[in-house]
């Protein structure tokens, strides 16, 4: 049996970055005075209302933009398996989990998946190509979290952290993947 080049030393360097990650996205505080300074005023009332509705916008582009890149990054995976069936030990658990960042994105309504192919001709580039979707998706979440509320943020910074993990998982699998 080979080994996968996955050790428990990269095993835990990967959950500790989960964590830090995790930890820093929760650093904010969400009591933060809206209200100029004097809270219970009709004047800070009103700001909040209409902070609060375009929270709740910009929250809704936030979440269509993470789940379009979310979307395709599933489809990428499942063009793959597709392509490649040797591969679906390796890559069925990531999939896996890319689906569940999909219904954690997008609750309640199903994304459609958008259309992926890959370039690869063998299974080696394939996930190599993977592995940079898996980058490049994890740069779009943390460009998002710059302007995601509390909640989101933190969900986006957890998706992203994943990512980078799944990203640097489907590199050392592509070093053992036959081309």
């Amino acid at each position: 049996m080979r080994r996968t080049g996955t050790t428990r030393r990269g095993a835990l360097t990967a959950t500790g970055a989960l964590t830090v990650g995790a930890l820093l996205s929760g650093c904010g505080s969400d009591a933060d005075d809206t209200g100029g300074g004097r809270k219970g005023s009709a004047h800070g009332g009103a700001r909040t209302a209409a902070d609060g509705t375009s929270s709740v916008r910009t929250e809704k582009v936030l979440r269509t933009s993470a789940s379009r890149t979310t979307a395709s990054l599933l489809a990428g995976y499942e063009h793959v398996l597709e392509a490649h069936p040797s591969t679906a030990t390796a890559l069925v658990p990531l999939r896996d989990a890319v689906r569940a960042h999909l219904k954690a994105i997008t609750p309640g309504k199903a994304q459609a998946l958008g259309t992926a192919r890959s370039r690869a001709t063998g299974p080696a580039a394939a996930v190599k190509e993977l592995a940079a979707a898996e980058r490049g998706a994890a740069d779009t979440y943390t460009a998002l979290l710059l302007e995601a509320p509390g909640e989101l943020a933190r969900l986006l910074a957890s998706v992203a952290a994943a990512c980078s993990a799944h990203a640097y998982l489907l590199t050392e699998l592509a070093k053992e993947t036959p081309a």
